[in-house]
């Protein structure tokens, strides 16, 4: 049988500029039994740079979780069946013990960084990720500072491995793991724009529900008074009231491109009473929908 040629073989580690620390045996078990790191300690942590015909499989899973980070290029990630793809600034954590094969774009290699991890406290961070106990590709904004927690987390390692230094490892990982974990709570302002971006678009996807404010804070994560304040900041408008502007806005285009009633553009824009449904829109538009239709169809 031929050979694969080196342009076709598949690499599981040795790349350009790479960096890769992996903990012996005796180490990992002793860091199992020290109060400190029992937690929560890596068992194997690295960078593989623009790692072309990157591939690795694992048939029977591994007893460690995985972390894998892409900066830059693409791969893929298999995982009980399912098909996951890594891009810029996404990360994804392989659960232990479950088959899996991760492989790097041919056409754009991707550059990753990566940690393998356990610790009685392993599964409940995983579980802090996962939905519903199922792994998914998260994305987080490139933060220099997440790169900053990866090096010296290598670079302790690094130094030796006496018992203070794998305690302070042991430290290192969780804030690493934090960033990304836990980054929409420790990185706040990241989020808050777009989430109140996406709140819109919500309401503009269902024009014809009527929802509380408690609902809506509810669903994008947030009290009601954190919520409305987020939002009349972006949008200088209370969140209902808001709400009411694009279901006026809607009934507008109703009212002059199409035949619909008023009756029925009430159900299209979600509202039951079609008294109320007139008395808002005159109070926002300024005259009633049968005025304004008849406006424009003058016009």
């Amino acid at each position: 049988m031929r050979e694969p040629s080196n342009e076709n073989k598949k690499v599981k580690e040795g790349f350009l500029g790479q960096k890769m620390i992996v903990l012996p045996p005796g180490v990992i078990k002793n860091m199992a039994q020290n109060p400190i790191t029992e937690a929560l300690h890596p068992t194997a942590v690295g960078y593989y740079p623009r790692a072309a015909r990157h591939d690795r499989e694992r048939k029977h899973g591994s007893a460690q979780y995985i972390l894998l980070y892409c900066i830059e290029g693409s791969g893929t990630v298999h995982v009980s069946g399912k098909k996951f793809e890594l891009i810029p600034n996404t990360f994804f954590i392989i659960p232990k013990q479950k088959a899996h094969h991760y492989s790097s774009s041919e056409e754009n290699p991707w550059s990753i960084y990566w940690a393998h991890f356990s610790g009685t406290h392993a599964e409940t961070l995983y579980n802090r990720y996962s939905k519903d106990g199922v792994p998914v590709v998260q994305s987080v904004p490139y933060d220099e500072q997440r790169i900053k927690l990866f090096s010296l987390l290598y670079s302790i390692l690094d130094q030796g491995i006496s018992v203070r230094n794998l305690e302070a490892s042991s430290i290192q990982l969780l804030q690493f793991l934090s960033s990304f974990i836990y980054h929409e709570e420790l990185y706040p302002n990241y989020y808050h724009e777009d989430q109140i971006s996406r709140s819109i678009e919500y309401m503009k996807e269902n024009l014809d529900k009527a929802y509380t404010i408690h609902e809506l804070a509810t669903r994008f994560r947030y009290s009601v008074s954190h919520y409305s304040d987020l939002f009349k900041k972006k949008t200088g408008y209370a969140p209902i009231q808001y709400f009411n502007h694009l279901k006026i806005q809607k009934s507008c285009q109703y009212l002059c491109f199409t035949d619909m009633n008023i009756k029925e553009i009430c159900s299209m824009v979600g509202y039951e009473d079609q008294y109320y449904f007139s008395r808002m829109f005159k109070k926002l538009m300024g005259v009633s929908p049968a005025r304004y239709k008849s406006q424009y169809k003058k016009q």
